[in-house]
């Protein structure tokens, strides 16, 4: 088993653009022309590719490209007991792009037991080396508990789960079990993708929030408070990290607005090991917030975009990292795009080139700051 832990000085999310050959597969699936096993063999065979080529670049880290999945995050909630696929009449609205309508809703207790990711983490496991480690990729509980408030589904939600507390403890409870199970399974390495604390820190957002009587105390401690539970009674070599940032769909975003207002929280308490954060453009503010992060803790600064195909400059990208340095030392930063590839499986507006030229800038540049 390897004993390498995430973050690495060059680093990536965890998405991929899907191959033409699996978007074809997984169109013919939906038409009923291919079965699960034919499904699952094409997915198999663009994983491995896909494995093979993270580490040909040298990258540390092997993910399944979230190749299995149409969502970063509603396909591992539709697998946990209890929760179930619905589709809304429209999506999110992303800045100038509607998403599409998956969604999900409550439809009795909750609980983590035979979750499919773990079967997917495995088939990646096996190709872990004395270079590389798996990583297992999943939306934070707090991501869970807004979807389930999402609109109307709060009304499923709410049937179920009168009490708020009990939903926020069996939900914690559902990921503690599929987080043991996937340590079973030999993932040391695991990664809470979250948009919450972009959702709350965007004043449009926070204005429709704030208007239906809400406070931001109220929601970042209620978000906070739903991954830390998850995070209870974890194995001591078990690492837990998480990445946060505003929407990433077709090379759109949804929210837009410094970490400052919700640093206090998820920076200085939350109880993971490491922060993915998205800095790759004007609407994450500056570095200023990055104070709030407790001594010790890693900071991956996403300074490289995965929105638009151009190369950012090695010197500017070299200076703002030096920047953060001023609030979190640079033996404890590290560097990575500021999403994945495709959080969704209609992917980002790049080519494959363009995507893997991106990861070879952020390792040549992490080895220019911290040597090789």
């Amino acid at each position: 088993m390897s004993t390498l832990h995430a973050p690495f000085r060059y680093d990536y999310v965890g998405s991929f653009l899907r191959p033409r050959e699996l978007k074809a597969a997984r169109q013919q699936y939906e038409e009923g022309k291919l079965d699960d096993a034919g499904l699952k063999a094409v997915e198999d065979q663009c994983i491995r590719e896909l494995v093979e080529k993270q580490k040909s670049l040298g990258y540390h880290v092997i993910t399944d490209g979230e190749f299995r999945r149409s969502y970063w995050h509603l396909d591992f909630m539709w697998g946990i007991q209890g929760i179930e696929h619905i589709e809304l009449d429209h999506g999110y609205f992303f800045h100038d792009e509607e998403t599409t309508k998956g969604s999900c809703k409550v439809t009795g207790k909750i609980s983590g037991e035979n979750h499919p990711f773990v079967e997917h983490f495995k088939f990646v496991k096996q190709f872990e080396d004395e270079n590389t480690v798996a990583k297992q990729t999943m939306p934070s509980p707090a991501q869970t508990l807004a979807e389930l408030y999402r609109e109307d589904n709060g009304k499923a939600t709410s049937a179920i789960y009168p009490d708020q507390e009990e939903l926020l403890q069996d939900l914690a409870a559902a990921y503690r079990t599929v987080i043991r199970d996937l340590y079973d399974a030999g993932c040391r390495n695991i990664q809470f993708d979250d948009c919450t604390w972009g959702m709350i820190v965007d004043d449009n957002f926070w204005q429709e929030m704030a208007g239906a009587g809400f406070t931001l105390e109220e929601e970042a401690g209620k978000y906070l408070k739903a991954n830390n539970l998850a995070l209870q009674d974890l194995p001591e070599d078990l690492v837990v990290n998480t990445h946060i940032c505003r929407g990433n769909y077709h090379s759109t975003y949804a929210c837009t607005g410094p970490y400052d207002r919700v640093a206090p929280y998820v920076f200085a308490k939350e109880n993971v090991n490491a922060f993915y954060l998205e800095f790759d453009d004007e609407r994450s503010g500056s570095f200023d917030c990055l104070a709030q992060v407790p001594e010790g803790k890693k900071v991956v600064l996403g300074l490289i975009t995965t929105k638009r195909p151009f190369l950012e400059d090695k010197a500017a990208i070299i200076r703002r990292i030096h920047e953060a340095a001023k609030f979190v030392p640079l033996e404890n930063l590290c560097l990575s795009p500021q999403c994945g590839f495709a959080s969704c499986e209609i992917g980002n507006k790049l080519t494959q080139e363009e995507q893997w030229a991106k990861l070879r800038l952020v390792k040549e540049i992490a080895e220019e700051v911290w040597g090789k």
